[in-house]
């Protein structure tokens, strides 16, 4: 058989089985990727691999089994656009594990989905009570989407009638002691302004200047490069002066 024909049908073959396989894992495996992208991230870096280290067999198998991924990745994401249930077959559908405080093990069950991994997104959700749950969906990509239940949920401006003020993106200014000059262009401000504004913070050279950013109220933020900080938190558990056993 023809090398590159044998390369051919392995490639095809060696997509459809591992997205299978990724299927039976389940979603709490796949990390934040769709079952097609976390194929491409594990085939793609075999193939690279086999290219750097197996340097007995000739790098045009491997150039041409990277592009026949690249091929069938293009081909599945134009087929799933078009066609819904193949969309549904490489990507998955979104699953209700939580419905109004009620943990749906049947479903849990079908994703290998366990309570660890539940209790775990739930709480990087901040919702440390799964009685204060009313939905949580785990997305096609592993994540979990979590809605509250409305008296569990943060009060908001919206729901005490509050008048609030636009709050946009900050621009920044200085990056590591270089000016962003089309930052201060956009905000109708020039370096002058910047050093005045700085001076006022005690401030002589943009080279203590690590980062500053201006927000929509017109307020500065500055950080200096050098930190005169009596005490920082250290949150690890190590001992100063002392090796671990």
């Amino acid at each position: 058989m023809n090398p590159y024909l044998e390369i051919l049908i392995r490639a095809v073959g060696a997509f459809a089985a591992v997205i299978f396989l990724t299927r039976l894992v389940g979603k709490s495996q796949v990390g934040g990727l769709t079952i097609t992208d976390w194929v491409n991230g594990i085939v793609v870096g075999s193939i690279a691999a086999g290219l750097v280290t197996q340097v007995n067999a000739p790098a045009g198998y491997y150039v041409f089994g990277l592009l026949l991924f690249m091929i069938l990745t293009m081909i599945s994401q134009w087929a799933g656009m078009k066609y819904r249930p193949l969309h549904k077959i490489l990507d998955d559908d979104p699953t209700v594990v939580v419905h109004n405080g009620k943990i749906l093990e049947r479903n849990m069950q079908k994703m290998r989905y366990t309570m660890d991994d539940l209790t775990s997104q739930l709480r990087q959700k901040e919702a440390f009570n799964i009685a204060d749950v009313e939905y949580a969906i785990a997305e096609p990509n592993g994540q979990l989407s979590v809605l509250l239940k409305s008296q569990a949920a943060p009060l908001t401006p919206r729901d005490i009638s509050a008048p609030t003020s636009y709050r946009g993106v900050p621009s920044e200014l200085v990056v590591d002691g270089v000016v962003i000059q089309q930052n201060l262009k956009q905000n109708d401000l020039d370096e002058d302004w910047l050093l005045e504004e700085l001076q006022k913070q005690g401030i002589q050279s943009l080279k203590e200047v690590f980062y500053a950013s201006l927000d929509t109220d017109g307020n500065l933020y500055v950080d200096n490069r050098r930190d005169d900080m009596d005490h920082i938190l250290d949150i690890t558990d190590k001992i100063p002066g002392r090796m671990p056993q």
